[in-house]
């Protein structure tokens, strides 16, 4: 594994071209959607985000998990779907994407929410389905605590996300964790939010890019220098 340190920089521009399609994933309440639209601003990309505001079920599984967890799972998977589909029938490479989801993540929610029954019926719709999913040039894998990912979900406010549970953010970073230990389909970079903001802080955001303009693929971390004045 590659540890990457860089010092501060005040420009995005750089000889090297960003990855032609992107993905930046973690869990809910850790920022992929708004670093998504920023780096998409940045690079000059086209952005492909979940819609999850558009899930009838969403609201009704935050308040109860168990009773609305599969309805919930297979719109999100048909939904899934349905926007790689669309992005493979386009020219992957004119223009260049940036997305806040992988396909790889809908089994992760499945596994985590649904019970053994509903996980075999849905495990049956999802080997049936025809998923050929663009490969990313680059994963960007944001980390932070539950207790974070707690604070920032009530700090935007989203009435239906104010049922979350602690504990269902913990075992949502548990699952995310396992998922990118094993993970090597794309170039992985891991980005732990705990003590960096590179959507709200600048030096944070221009090292971030840097190193997204020079990544030298494989598994790296982004770990700015501590020694900050």
């Amino acid at each position: 594994m590659q540890a990457a340190t860089l010092t501060s920089s005040t420009t995005t521009t750089s000889a090297m071209s960003p990855p032609r399609y992107i993905v930046i994933e973690g869990p809910i309440g850790v920022g992929k959607t708004t670093l998504c639209r920023k780096l998409a601003e940045t690079f000059n990309y086209n952005v492909l985000l979940e819609a999850a505001e558009k899930n009838p079920f969403l609201e009704g599984f935050y308040r109860t998990p168990k009773k609305m967890a599969l309805q919930t799972q297979l719109f999100f998977l048909m939904q899934r779907v349905q926007q790689l589909e669309s992005l493979r029938q386009e020219d992957l490479f004119e223009p260049s994407q940036v997305a806040d989801f992988l396909i790889e993540k809908d089994q992760l929610f499945a596994q985590l929410t649904l019970d053994d029954n509903e996980f075999r019926l849905y495990d049956q719709i999802y080997q049936h389905l025809t998923i050929d999913a663009p490969s990313p040039n680059l994963v960007i894998y944001l980390q932070a605590p539950a207790n974070t990912l707690m604070h920032r979900i009530q700090k935007r406010g989203i009435a239906y996300e104010q049922y979350i549970k602690l504990e269902y953010l913990q075992n949502l970073n548990e699952a995310y964790a396992k998922l990118f230990h094993y993970y090597d389909a794309a170039p992985l970079l891991i980005v732990n939010s705990t003590n960096i903001d590179p959507i709200n802080n600048e030096q944070d955001y221009q090292e971030l890019v840097k190193l997204i303009l020079q990544h030298p693929g494989g598994r790296t971390f982004f770990n700015p220098s501590s020694n900050r004045q």
